[in-house]
């Protein structure tokens, strides 16, 4: 068994969950793309199932370490603390566009995997968000806003290029896989950040790009 194949074999499940959907893939077209044995995937993964729920864990275990690189800067304010974090998932989603699509479009299901992802990522992903905006509050940086609708928007500034990307790509002709297009829009959120979170008439340092 060549030790790419486990490789290979997400990468096709990846392309082809995006493009047919997970109910309109099989294993054994896993299995034709990724050029392995279908008896490889169920050593792997055991069955569809499980190939999708390793998606699943890979995704957010990297996307959960993103925001917990940039809330180790709260020590540098708050306000640089959160650029990091979006920084941060902004660049980690636009390197993994695919694996990025493919996730955001099953998260909108109603299924036991993403319960579960709600009751544990999600949940900590909230709590460190929501601890840089109350400290940002207290250290008088930012204004007092609801907590809930401040991540539901940095959310969706977050998730809208991926989940929506035809839309992103035909109708505004922007590319989430360029590196143009993450430089501009982490721009875009900068000023989110600054115009609607941070005290008025405070001086703002945006952090160097990646």
């Amino acid at each position: 068994m060549g030790k790419n194949s486990k490789e290979m074999i997400i990468n096709a499940a990846i392309s082809l969950f995006n493009t047919r959907g997970y109910s309109g893939t099989s294993i054994r077209d896993i299995a034709g793309i990724a050029d392995v044995n279908p008896a490889n995937i169920a050593y792997y993964f055991q069955n569809k199932q499980g190939l999708l729920e390793y998606c699943f864990t890979s995704f957010f275990e990297q996307y959960i370490s993103e925001i917990e690189k940039g809330f180790s800067f709260l020590e540098e304010g708050a306000e640089a603390c959160l650029k990091k974090i979006a920084s941060n998932l902004l660049f980690f989603q636009c390197k993994n566009i695919h694996l990025t699509r493919l996730i955001l479009r099953e998260m909108s299901l109603d299924s036991q995997v993403v319960r579960e992802i709600m009751s544990t990522y999600y949940l900590k992903e909230k709590y460190l968000i929501q601890t840089v905006l109350e400290k940002g509050e207290e250290w008088g940086e930012f204004r007092r806003h609801s907590h809930d609708y401040m991540v539901i928007q940095l959310k969706g500034m977050l998730t809208m290029p991926f989940l929506n990307s035809h839309y992103i790509t035909e109708v505004l002709h922007v590319f989430p896989h360029e590196r143009y297009f993450a430089n501009k829009y982490l721009n875009e959120i900068y000023a989110w950040i600054e115009g609607c979170l941070c005290v008025i008439g405070k001086e703002n340092k945006i952090p160097a790009l990646l």
